[in-house]
Formats: C-alpha cells, structure tokens, sequence
C-alpha cells in the first residue's frame, strides 16, 4: 500500500488506529507475519524491540496464508489474529489482554482489534445452544442434530414414564366397585331419615346370564369396534366428534372398556387431568389383559341406569320388574337407551332436578334413541329386520320406585332434597356425585310435621274420596301440600302424593294445577305498592301518575263486567272483540251502585273488582309483585290479558307457600330450601345460605295480611280458622272446577293445600286435567272445602304447644279510589258489623251504568254485533264470557287459559272465567 494513503499516526496512547498500525516508532504490515519471520511469540501488549521485523523487513502474505501460519504456532490463542496481527507485540483481533471482539492493543496502548477470542480454545458443549460459531439470529436456530437429538430424547423418556405407569396401575375388580357407600339423609332434628342412592341396589351378576340382545345394544349405540380394539378407540372419539358436529345421534367418544374403569374406580371421580391419565392407563392395561366377555360384564355390571339402579340386574327390575336374563330385545334396547343419562333418557322424568327433563320431553328422548338402537342392531347384523319389524311399540315400564325404603312421603322428599343440593351447590355436587354415595344430607323436614300432613290429607281421602262408588268422579284425585317457615324460608313438610312408590310425581313441586283466586293477594299488593295510573293527565317525567289505594277504595262488583284499560277505554282482544268478566255463581254485589271495597271484594272473592283493579295497576306490576313474593317467572301465565290477576298460572304449592310467607314476614322474601348443608367424608361440601330480600315494605305486607285476615275470619275461608290464633288466607276455585287450593298462614308457619284431577298415569301423555263436578259427594270443589278442611286439620296439629303470636297492625296506607257523588241517593244499606268494610254512602259504580232495576242487565254489557250474549250462559264459540266459571277451551288467537262456553250451559265463560 502506498505511503500516502496510509493516515498519519495517532497519539500516543492508543485508539482504533494503533490497534490496526502499532505506536510510532515500529512497523506494521497489513498481513500478519508468520512466527518463522519475527522469531518468538509476542505478548498481547509488546514493547520495542521484541523482535519483530522493521519496515525494511516487512513481510507481506496471503490471508489464508497468516491464519495457517497463526494456527501452527498458535498465535491465535496467544493473542495473534485471525485476519489481522499488529507489528511488533501488539495483539489483532481479540488478543489475550482484549476480550471479546476486539483484540489487544500494541505497545503504546491498547488496541481494539476485530478478534473473535481472546482467550482459550472453546470447549465443545455436550448442547451446542446457542450455537457458538453462528452470528445473528442464526444464533438461535437449533441443528438439526438438536432437534432430533431431544425428539428421540422425548420419546425415550414417554416409553420409561408409560412403562411405569403401565406397570403400576391396577385393574379394577367390580366387587370392589359395589361397597360404594350410600348417601343418608337426616330430618332437621339430626335423625336417619333413610340411606339411599348409593350402591347397595346392585346385584353382580354372571356374563352369561347377560342376554345378548343387551351386550349388541350397547355395542351398537356405545362402542362398535370393542370386539377388536384394544381398550380406547381413537377413531371412535374422531368419529364421535364428527357426529356430533352433524347434530346426530353419537356413539360415545369412550369405548366400553373406557367407561368400565371409569364406573369401577368409585374413589375418585375428580374431572382432573391426573384422573384421565390414570384412567386411559387403566383402559389400556384392562384391554390387554383382560378378556371381552369380563369387560362387558363388568361394564354392564357397574354402569347407572337411574331409578336408583346400579347394573343391569337391578335395571331390570328397576324398569321391568324381572330378572335381566328375561328381558327381550325391545326391553335391552331402552336400558341401552338410558346409559347415555338416565337424567333426560328416563321416560318417567326428572323435572325436580331440570325443568327440561320432563316426562314428556324425557319420553320423546328415550322413544327416538330407543329406535335407533334398534335400527343400528339390525345395521350391524346383530338383529335381523324380521326380528326388528316385532319391537315397533315402546316397552311399558313399571313405577319408577320400587324401593320400599321411599315409600310414602319419604321418596318425595329424597328427590326434593337431592334435587336442591344438585341446583344450589354451584357445580360442587352433581348428579353424578350423588350417584356415587358417600354424602351426609341434613334436611330441612320435620319429621312430625311431614306425618302430620300426611295424615290430614289421607283422613280426608279415605271419608270423601271413593272412586269405587264414584268412578267418574273421584278417580285421579290429587292432592299436594306444603309448609314454610317464614322466619327462613326452611321447607319443614310436603305432601306429594299417596305414595312414592306408586305415584311418582311430586305433588308438593310440580306445576300445572292453576291457583285460581289465591294469585289476588299479589294484585293488592301491587296495588299498595305501586298504586293505580291516572286516568287521565299527562305523564311525569315519562311515567304515569299514580296512586297508592286503601283497602277502602271502590270498584265494580257486578257480574258480567265489561273490562276496561286504565284510562276507560274498553279492552278487547286481537280480533277487536269486548269480554265480560263474571264471578262465581254469577253473582253481583251492593246493587244497585255494584260499588265494592277491596277488603270486602277479597274476602268474598269477587272476580270483577280484582280484574279490574289489576288493569288499573298494570299486569306488568302484578306480575313483578309476584315474582317479588317468591313465585318463579317461568310458572307464570302471560300477563297480557285481564284474566292474569284471576290465577291463571300454575307454580307449585312449595312455593305459593312460600310467597305468603312473605307476608308473613312483613315483606321480608327468603327462598324456600329444604336442605340445610351436606358433609362427605366428614367435611362440609355444603351449606344454605341464608339470602333474605327486602320485596315490601312493612306497611304494603301488613295491610296484605290485614285484607286476608277477614277472608279467614268472616270471608270464603271461615272454615281454616283456627282455635285462639290469628289466620290469614285465601280460598282458589279455577275455571271448570278443575283446580281448588287454600293457602293460608300464621306469623310462624305459612302452608298451601292444592286439589286435581289429573290423569298422569304413564300410558296418558298429554297430564289431562279433569273437573270435580260431583268429586267426594260435592256439587262443586272449592278452595274453603277439602282444601281448607286439610289446612285446619293439619295447622291446628302442627303448631300445638307453639306459643301464639299475632301479626302486626298495620299502619294506613294509601287513599280511597272511585268514590264520587251518586246522582241520587242509594237505597242499598251499608254493613254496620265492619265500618271498615261498607262502602261510601255515596258511591258511584266506576263500571258500566247499574241496571235501575238492581240487577245485572246482559244486553248493556254486550257489544251490539254480539247476538249470544243474551243467551242463558256462556258463548258457544268461545266469544264474549258469561258463564259463571268459565271455559278452557280459547279462540286460537286468545289466550290459552280463556276460552268458549258450552253450548249455554252456564259453564262457557270464557277468557276471564269466574275463580272463587
């Protein structure tokens, strides 16, 4: 290179330069010099002097030729370069003094040399990572011997783990399966109330005494490649996925040797991921080891078929009353059906647990799996098509409980405390794990209590009901009950039917039976609390004005009243036809001004008055004080139509019961529960928390209890008195004579009687409710005979040696409503026993104009195109309603509780039927 490109020297001392070209005073080549020409290996500082060659000496040599030169007398390691070396002693890229990339510098200061080392050969790493002589991101990009080394690692590692899985697993013996524990249930005194629902109702039994017909059902629905597959199935779980992606009917994901060893190993139903791994071990251990014929039958023999059922022989029984080595093909195939969740496949139902599995939708359920099976045997050659063509009816199955252990109330109460705990412990309990047994249940039942109302109902069963003398009228005859603490809410009895063994629905917590004139309360409590809109007026920050009502205020008693919106305009249905509302008896009230205080108008049932009074509050408001009371939403009728406030929804006695409660409680709401907490394996898994809700104020509940204390005490329900304790309730007749209930209560104890018809038998599908015209030697049922007959018999029982308390007085509410001058005088005279109760000297009726002759006047009610309404009873077709209790049978377009008259029997009312 020439000299005057070369850049002058820096100062003493240093810097980039100096390490590439050495201080003043040495030379310095561009290549470095092979040790053969300077003599003797320098330091990484040097000196002058050292021995290297002056510029006169300067040697000049290829790169390749340096780094072999370096490389022999390993310069490198002492400080030499690999591509550049500094004249005399100073070091090139990454001396012995200079670390890292830069190397030393010469004798007059340090260099900064572009070295890579500075130090000692590398020892090779047993993993190169990151890699040593990559730059960059390639740093980080593993070998391929990397890669594969740690693949071929892995997998060795997962066979050593599976080998001592594999060996260490046991395999499950279906004797062992059966000691499972029971789960016993405790009365709130802390006593055995019965042990069940765990695994004693299970009887071993050999393989071949396993029809065949139910070893190929479950094949064929369950796992159709078990006779060759090795304990799981990954096409099987491939194909189920699919499946189920289409929305068709599955096979399950697990084979049948899968689901064996998950039935056996009892200890431990934990969902977690140390349990499956366990389990698929097990699987596969057991499919190896294991022959088919011991598989299925321990498969068969420790699998759940609901009803308390555990294997196939207690299945057979269970659902057929025989042994399993008797069951036909048709018969396999509904076992076979109901392995997939006896929850929802069980055509009896389990609606105390889930709503959706209803008899019905269960049946549906079963019906088309039940064919499916069928059809899949024939598919797999397991069945032949003449074989199939013999099983076209689904097989009838015998009561649900056999257990003689639930007879009575007892069954009722087991399911009703199982399905609670199953619905209110988060997920902490499920089904499943009541199946398994083991728990500890403390109920909420008082055991006298439970007996004490079981008696009542059956003394008056056995005096009034006799279906051999009476066969079309007192058969099918159903009553339920129900008895809740106000103070907690604690369900302390039931009545759900004559026996838990042969009559399997509870009536205590089942819906269907309509309340009739017992929903009243919960319109004169919307109306304490929300008040009546404005008739007229303009509207306040857009809500209507309202006004709190008195027990005092006036409204309609005449019968065949012509309902009206709040602002007086006439309601009609969607064909734009008018509806008259009638009472019971047809009967009307204070002519000729027809005017009727709420009090009174409760106390005598009178259904024109409460109508109306629920389209003057809003039926969005009445249905919100319901629910507020306690009543589920989903039990609730539609609230757009008037006949609403009559009781035309259907919740259950545990909970009508319970919504009086809360007035009972001064507005305080607290759900009813009936357990009390759970243990397993001597801790608490759960306990009932106590939630109670503000849903009245203390003024609107107490005038409640205030109105329907003089129902009991001088109204429709005189016949629940009880001996030196206050009472109040509310009778319930519905249309048709189909339903009748009593719901009455103490400060201490709140119950509800209900009353029906209804062919549930299990060859009726459609649950038929049936009049009670002539039922128990009666022209008709109402709420203030049997219903109330049992409510007396029972309270009076059940609060003996109970201190008596009294309710509180309540404080006024509200102002009267519909009180304006007459044109003239009344004639009518008002009551002189209960000023309270009398309407206003003066009133005028809010309804349509009185008849001058003091009584009802038909035509002035009737719209003019109507020409039945004149006629002696009801609409032939479902028109206008003048029948005395009304029809059931609606126009299609109307609600589905109205409905047409019979032929002007008396009995056709319609849409707002009478309910006393």
């Amino acid at each position: 290179m020439s000299e005057h490109r070369r850049k002058p020297p820096q100062p003493q001392g240093g810097g980039r330069t100096a390490a590439r070209r050495g201080a003043p005073g040495t030379s310095s080549g561009r290549r470095a010099a092979p040790r053969g020409a300077t003599g003797s290996p320098t330091s990484s500082t040097g000196s002058p002097g050292s021995g290297a060659p002056d510029d006169g000496d300067r040697s000049y040599g290829g790169r390749a030729e340096a780094r072999r030169a370096a490389q022999r007398s390993g310069a490198v390691g002492a400080g030499g370069s690999r591509r550049r070396a500094a004249d005399g002693s100073g070091a090139g890229r990454g001396g012995a003094g200079g670390g890292g990339r830069r190397g030393g510098g010469g004798p007059n200061g340090p260099g900064r040399g572009r070295g890579r080392g500075g130090h000692e050969p590398r020892k090779k790493r047993f993993i190169d990572y990151p890699r040593a002589e990559k730059d960059g991101l390639r740093r980080w990009v593993p070998s391929w011997r990397l890669v594969s080394g740690l693949f071929v690692g892995f997998i060795g590692s997962l066979m050593v783990v599976t080998g001592i899985a594999y060996a260490l697993v046991q395999v499950p013996k279906v004797d062992q399966a059966a000691t499972a524990q029971n789960n016993v249930y405790y009365w709130s005194n802390g006593k055995p109330m019965v042990a069940t629902g765990g695994e004693t109702n299970r009887q071993i039994i050999d393989f071949d005494k396993i029809p065949k017909a139910m070893r190929t059902a479950v094949i064929s629905a369950e796992n159709k490649s078990f006779d060759d597959d090795k304990g799981v199935d990954p096409m099987g779980i491939t194909r189920a996925l699919v499946n189920m992606a289409k929305g068709g009917e599955t096979q399950g994901g697990s084979t049948i040797t899968q689901q064996y060893v998950k039935n056996a190993r009892l200890g431990d139903q934990s969902q977690t991921f140390t349990r499956k791994f366990k389990e698929l071990f097990i699987s596969i251990k057991v499919g190896r080891t294991v022959k088919k014929n011991d598989i299925m039958a321990g498969y068969l023999n420790t699998a759940y078929y609901g009803r308390g059922a555990y294997g196939i022989q207690a299945a057979a029984r269970a659902y057929f009353g025989k042994d399993a080595s008797d069951l036909n093909p048709s018969q396999c195939a509904l076992l076979a059906t109901v392995l997939k969740g006896a929850t929802y496949y069980d055509p009896a139902g389990s609606p105390e647990v889930d709503p959706a599995a209803s008899q019905e939708a269960n049946t549906q359920r079963a019906t088309k799996r039940w064919k499916w099976i069928l059809d899949e045997e024939v598919k797999d050659g397991h069945l032949t098509s003449a074989v199939r063509s013999k099983y076209t009816k689904f097989p009838k199955l015998q009561n649900p409980r056999s257990n003689a252990q639930l007879g009575g109330q007892v069954g009722y109460l087991v399911d009703l405390a199982k399905a609670y705990v199953i619905n209110s412990s988060d997920g902490r309990i499920t089904a499943n794990d009541l199946q398994q047994g083991g728990y500890e249940i403390h109920t909420t039942f008082d055991k006298d209590k439970v007996k004490k109302l079981e008696k009542s109902v059956e003394k008056v069963r056995k005096a009034k009901i006799k279906p051999k003398q009476r066969p079309d009228k007192d058969t099918h005859v159903q009553f339920g009950g129900a008895s809740v603490n106000p103070k907690d809410g604690a369900i302390e009895a039931i009545y759900g039917g004559e026996d838990a063994t042969k009559h399997f629905t509870n009536n205590a917590d089942q819906t269907g039976a309509q309340v009739g004139s017992t929903f009243k309360p919960f319109v004169l409590a919307a109306a304490f609390k929300d008040g009546t809109r404005a008739k007229d007026g303009p509207e306040v920050q857009g809500e209507d004005q309202r006004t709190i009502v008195n027990p005092k205020s006036l409204y309609s008693g005449k019968n065949k009243l012509k309902i009206k919106n709040y602002d007086d305009s006439i309601w009609t249905d969607k064909e734009g036809k008018e509806w008259l509302q009638t009472n019971d008896g047809a009967a009307s009230y204070n002519a000729p001004t027809y005017q009727i205080d709420l009090r009174e108008a409760m106390r005598e049932s009178v259904n024109s008055a409460y109508v109306q009074l629920g389209m003057d509050v809003g039926l969005d408001k009445v249905k919100g004080a319901a629910v507020d009371s306690g009543l589920k939403a989903n039990s609730l009728a539609s609230a757009n139509y008037p006949s609403f406030s009559l009781g035309t929804s259907s919740p259950s006695a545990i909970r009508m019961a319970g919504a009086y409660s809360t007035f009972a409680a001064s507005g305080k709401q607290n759900d009813p529960y009936s357990v009390k907490e759970v243990e397993h394996k001597g801790n608490t898994v759960f306990e009932h928390e106590k939630k109670p809700k503000r849903a009245f104020d203390e003024s609107v509940a107490d005038n409640v209890t205030d109105v329907l204390k003089t129902v009991v005490e001088k109204g429709t329900g005189t016949s629940a008195q009880l001996n030196g304790r206050q009472v109040a309730g509310k009778t319930g007749t519905t249309d048709g004579n189909k339903s009748a209930w009593f719901v009455g209560y103490t400060p201490q104890l709140s119950t509800a009687i209900s009353m029906y018809r209804l062919d549930d038998n299990e060859g009726n599908k459609k649950r038929e409710f049936l009049e009670m015209f002539g039922t128990g030697g009666e022209e008709k049922i109402h709420g203030a005979s049997f219903p109330a007959q049992i409510w007396k018999d029972y309270m009076e029982q059940a609060l003996k040696g109970e201190p008596v308390e009294k309710f509180n007085v309540p404080t006024p509410i509200g102002s009267v409503v519909g009180e304006t001058p007459p044109p003239t005088p009344t004639p009518t005279p008002t009551e002189t026993e209960d000023p309270d109760n009398s309407p206003s000297p003066s009133p005028t009726d809010t309804g349509p104009s009185p008849s001058p002759t003091g009584s009802p006047d038909p035509g002035e009610s009737c719209a003019d195109w109507d020409w039945q309404c004149n006629n002696n009873g009801g609409a032939s077709d479902g028109g206008a309603t003048d029948g005395s209790t009304g029809g059931e049978s609606p126009p299609a377009t109307e609600d589905p509780t109205g409905g047409g008259g019979n032929n002007g029997n008396g009995n056709g009312g319609g849409l707002f039927g009478g309910s006393g």
